[in-house]
Order: C-alpha cells, then sequence, then structure tokens
C-alpha cells in the first residue's frame, strides 16, 4: 500500500511536471509568436523608412535641378538683358549718324540753294 501512495504520489508530481512543461512550451510559444511579429513590424518600419529616404533623395535632387534650373534662367535673362541694352545703344548710334547725315544733306541744301540764289543774279 506505500508503494501504491508512493506511486500515486510520484504520478500526480509526473502530472504537474508535465501541466509545468506544457504551459511553459505554450509561453514560450506566444513570445515567439510576439517576437516574430515585432520582427515584423521593424521590418514595416524599416521599409517605410527606407521610402521616407528614398522620397527625401527624390525631393532634394528635384531641389537641386530647381535651383539649377533657376540659375540657367538668371543667366540667360542677364545674357539677354545685355544684349537688349547693346541693341539700344546701336539703336542710339544709329539714330544719331542718321540725324549728323540729315544735318550734312541740310547743309549742302543750303549750300546748293545759295549757290543757286548767286548763279541767278549772275544771269540777270
Amino acid at each position: 500500500m506505500a508503494e501504491n501512495l508512493f506511486s500515486r504520489d510520484e504520478d500526480r508530481v509526473t502530472e504537474q511536471h508535465r501541466i509545468k512543461a506544457e504551459s511553459a512550451r505554450s509561453e514560450a510559444e506566444q513570445f515567439r509568436q510576439l517576437a516574430e511579429e515585432a520582427r515584423q513590424i521593424r521590418d514595416k518600419h524599416r521599409d517605410a523608412l527606407e521610402t521616407v529616404r528614398q522620397e527625401k533623395e527624390h525631393l532634394r535632387s528635384a531641389a537641386e535641378a530647381a535651383r539649377s534650373a533657376g540659375e540657367d534662367a538668371r543667366v540667360a535673362a542677364e545674357t539677354a538683358r545685355d544684349a537688349a541694352m547693346d541693341a539700344v545703344h546701336a539703336t542710339a548710334e544709329s539714330l544719331q549718324a542718321t540725324l549728323e547725315h540729315m544735318r550734312v544733306v541740310e547743309e549742302m541744301r543750303r549750300t546748293l540753294r545759295e549757290i543757286r540764289d548767286v548763279n541767278k543774279l549772275d544771269n540777270h
């Protein structure tokens, strides 16, 4: 009978160990699942951060291209302004030369009229 009691105690202890072991396995499986979920979330965050980094790089490149285009436009505008000023100066010089030619022509007309008037007087 003592053996029977000892056997029952042993069975009870073995059953408790089995239940504890099963509980520990279940808990370990839950931790493993939590760790896997945490890894998946971390990977998603890493992917999101990489997407943000790439977008920032894309925006930086676009900003640099816009800055460069703006600089090119500024240089082109300055060149166009210089060309326009050169054209204005050339037009002013041309007008000045035309005015001088007109003065010369007017002076020649006066001289020719005087010559004609002198010739008229000489003929009379």
